[in-house]
């Protein structure tokens, strides 16, 4: 310890607290019933001065700013969610010592991970945000809270991967190309932590993890997710990550799981891709849990395909590159107006006669058509059919869908048929949904490079309320960047339909239309 004389005792009796500096730091130091305290002047909550705090039961202190509580005798925070920088005092010839030695790193880093612990358990977006900050101040690469929220968070997503893993690779990559830009690389952090913390709150029961392991086998993982297993699914993964086989070596076999249906509106796909890019990003540690978190929502995926309007999906797989008679042009018009069942089989027809790059570039152009024509009254609506209640987010699943299957089939040409097939469906799924003659002119992007330095400074400070909407502005910006690299003649109609989607007034709660569906279906009951 190195002691510090910072005031005389009679003057601290005379005046009960007194603020004292060192190091451009306030020490607050206080005499109380129970002895000489010194603790940090800012309160740990938002830095208000606890010099203007009031000292009740003997040497509890109170912030009055927002009835922060903190014992000063034992550190305690009694109310509040942070702890409190105390500093060891004495008193030694009639002045008042302190240590102001610094804290060991180590020490240090153990609280803050205790503490993004407990914040992410609160949903304390602040704090989190906080104590990454402070991780950073220690050295640390500011990924590596979010590879701890990742594991905190295994047992708590009961479906296994959500948006908030699906968006992170993205955070991660404007967080990682913002160098000497603290606060958007702090900002970027945040979004993924806070949107964890959200997809894993309420659940106090932690769900049990598989713990079995079997030597890696890609036909036993894909009959295990076939039939819904996840235990068996987790043990093949598990043998495989222990077996030192990378992600990157998996990743065909996760392609092949995701695409065996038309399942959970594409998820599967854009979870198997982001989860390989998570898995890169953050490291070999984490890599088995990003894992078994995707293998579970592999297996609790909605397979769409057996729904009746998507039911032709099988058929028109197995037919692929079959001639077909009445095969229509190669253009976005063609599939305009058309049910995902009719979609399927004009892009079945082309598969005899055009490459699936061809074909591609017209499924996105006609995926950016449909986002940039949504009819935004049909959204809001009061008086929908629950059949009929969509929203912004899912027409921007085509574009998202497409960069996933982009990347999917660089891995695994085989899985261009699933890629565009499901393409096709979501074409169909949301031209029911469309305005053929909205004008679009105000949202068309004339110049691609100031549109997106102004879109993605905007990612840093969206003002969205709901982590899911920014996850959606993120993936979409960035997926409609990555596929207009990717197809330079869709880039003005992709940055046109991003440009649109990311301007749309989103409402996310439809208060009188839920109670008309409800009274709607409890008639019928």
């Amino acid at each position: 310890m190195g002691w510090t004389d910072v005031i005389g005792l009679d003057c601290l009796e005379a005046r009960g607290r007194a603020v004292v500096r060192h190091d451009g730091r306030q020490i607050l130091v206080m005499r109380t019933d129970k002895g000489v305290f010194a603790c940090a002047n800012r309160c740990p909550h938002q830095g208000y001065p606890l010099s203007e705090g009031v000292l009740s039961d003997g040497c509890v202190l109170t912030c009055n700013w927002h009835n922060w509580k903190f014992d000063l005798a034992d550190g305690r925070t009694l109310v509040g969610g942070d702890r409190l920088r105390r500093f060891p005092a004495r008193v030694e010839a009639g002045r008042v010592l302190l240590d102001l030695t610094a804290e060991d790193p180590r020490e240090r880093r153990e609280r803050v991970l205790a503490g993004l612990h407990r914040a992410l358990e609160d949903g304390d977006q602040e704090r989190l945000v906080r104590e990454t900050a402070r991780l950073i101040a220690l050295g640390a690469d500011g990924a590596e809270a979010v590879s701890e929220a990742v594991e905190w968070a295994a047992g708590r997503l009961e479906f296994g991967t959500t948006h908030a893993l699906a968006a992170a690779p993205d955070w991660l990559t404007l967080h990682d190309s913002h160098r000497g830009r603290a606060d958007e690389r702090l900002a970027a952090l945040g979004e993924i932590l806070g949107h964890i913390a959200d997809d894993a709150r309420g659940r106090q029961t932690l769900i049990p993890s598989p713990t079995l392991e079997a030597p890696w086998s890609e036909p036993a993982f894909l009959a295990a997710i076939e039939a819904e297993d996840e235990i068996g699914a987790v043990a093949a993964l598990r043998g495989a990550v222990r077996a030192g086989i990378a992600v990157g070596d998996l990743l065909p076999s996760l392609l092949r799981a995701a695409l065996a249906h038309y399942a959970d509106f594409g998820h599967s796909l854009i979870y198997a891709v982001k989860t390989a890019a998570l898995a890169r990003r953050l490291g070999p540690a984490t890599a088995e849990t990003l894992l078994s978190l995707l293998a579970r929502s592999l297996v609790y995926a909605r397979r769409e395909d057996l729904l009746p309007e998507f039911r032709d999906y099988r058929a028109r797989l197995e037919a692929w590159g079959r001639p077909a008679a009445g095969s229509p042009p190669l253009t976005a018009l063609a599939l305009r107006n058309l049910s995902a069942k009719s979609a399927m089989a004009v892009v079945g027809k082309w598969s005899a006669s055009h490459p699936p790059e061809a074909i591609f570039e017209v499924l996105l152009e006609a995926s950016a058509w449909t986002l940039l024509h949504v009819d935004a009254d049909r959204l809001v609506s009061t008086k929908n059919k629950i059949a009929d209640n969509v929203g912004w987010l899912d027409f921007t699943h085509a574009l998202t869908f497409a960069d996933a299957g982009r990347m999917a089939v660089r891995v695994a040409p085989e899985l261009w048929p699933a890629v565009l097939l499901q393409l096709a469906c979501f074409v169909g799924r949301n031209a029911a949904y469309l305005d053929p003659v909205l004008d679009v002119s105000p949202f068309m992007v004339g110049d691609a490079d100031a549109f997106l330095a102004v879109a993605t400074a905007r990612l840093f400070d969206h003002g969205q309320a709901g982590f899911i909407i920014s996850a959606h502005l993120i993936k979409t910006l960035m997926a409609a960047k990555a596929l207009a690299a990717a197809s330079p003649r869709n880039a003005p109609i992709l940055f046109s339909a991003a440009n649109r989607f990311l301007a749309a007034p989103i409402k996310r709660r439809h208060v009188l239309r839920t109670a008309r569906q409800m009274r709607a279906f409890v008639a019928q009951e």
